[in-house]
């Protein structure tokens, strides 16, 4: 995929210190917008490379790390696949998505923690109670929130600050079915991570999916799933900002938990115990090591010449002034 001509950086430094100037924000959004600035540029350091081969001369500056960065989930998302991988079983695996009804989704959107928070318990609680008290079984599982839709936007809900509206608003939805979608299980243990891994770090939006930024606005391309077409939408680039920080999640909100025997509390212990109780020939359905190149070693090999590898020649120190941007020289 080649590289995007117009990133989230590069909005935030042309537009983001306006709108701090105009807009209090909390400080985990300083924070963030800070980070994604800042992200692989002079300001965080960096090391000098060189290629042992055709001699080209690489400047790789370090990651903001920070989880709302879409220059850096690649490698974080690389780092839990292969936690994950280490844990897969030889049996099958299932998909369970449940929805919160629109109503309460943009409820959810503008109080995170606790709406998001109780979905999880809910979530967690019918999947154990149901294969216990129905199956006589203990289950394993991960949730991963998945939380905005490719527009980024949501309805006005001041009107709900008064607490009879609020009533009013809630009680046709305590009658309300919920459909809870059980896709077929996977081919494989193997297709379980290759699945997952494309929702478990995305971001509201990714670098790739940035068109323009001309006279103030934004475009930005999003799919309609109503009519499965891609689309292009085009919003001012003070209200772009302020859609993107209204998905970033609270500070220590955890966005992928564990349950079950897959609880971090005693996971080692029970994965020992299925894998004995497991030990058959369908031991083969499982991936080998062999399965995936190492993220590591392709992030050595020379970006110019695909042959030589990548040698540290020196290390930048951050900056903390103005300084210019450095780029690759040959």
């Amino acid at each position: 995929m080649p590289e995007p001509t117009l990133e989230l950086a590069d909005i935030f430094r042309q537009y983001g210190p306006a709108y701090r100037q105009a807009h209090s924000l909390p400080l985990h959004q300083h924070r963030l917008m800070q980070a994604i600035e800042t992200c692989r540029t002079p300001l965080l350091g960096g090391t000098v490379e060189w290629c042992d081969d055709c001699q080209f001369t690489h400047i790789r500056y370090r990651s903001c790390r920070n989880r709302h960065c879409p220059k850096c989930q690649g490698a974080a998302r690389e780092h839990w696949l292969e936690d994950r991988r280490a844990e897969l079983l030889p049996t099958e695996y299932f998909h369970v998505v449940f929805t919160l009804p629109e109503q309460i989704a943009s409820l959810a959107f503008y109080n995170k923690e606790v709406v998001y928070g109780i979905l999880f318990h809910a979530t967690a609680e019918t999947l154990l109670t149901t294969a216990a008290q129905r199956l006589g079984v203990e289950l394993g599982f991960f949730c991963v929130l998945h939380s905005w839709g490719q527009n980024l936007f949501f309805g006005d809900l001041d009107p709900l600050r008064d607490p009879g509206a609020f009533d009013r608003f809630l009680a046709p939805l305590q009658h309300k079915d919920w459909v809870v979608y059980a896709k077929p299980p996977f081919g494989g243990p193997a297709h379980v991570l290759e699945y997952l891994g494309r929702y478990t770090h995305r971001v509201a939006i990714s670098n790739h999916r940035l068109l323009a930024l001309q006279d103030g606005q934004v475009s930005f391309s999003w799919t309609d799933y109503r009519d499965s077409l891609r689309k292009v939408m085009t919003v001012p680039a003070e209200e772009f900002i302020r859609l993107f920080l209204q998905h970033a999640l609270p500070p220590g909100f955890q966005r992928i938990r564990y349950y079950g025997f897959l609880a971090n509390c005693h996971r080692a212990d029970k994965l020992a115990l299925c894998r004995n109780l497991l030990a058959t020939p369908d031991a083969d359905l499982l991936p080998r090591p062999t399965d995936y190149p190492n993220p590591g070693a392709r992030l050595r090999l020379c970006p110019k010449c695909r042959i030589g590898t990548m040698v540290q020649l020196q290390v930048l120190f951050p900056c903390y002034g103005p300084v210019p941007m450095l780029v690759d020289t040959s």
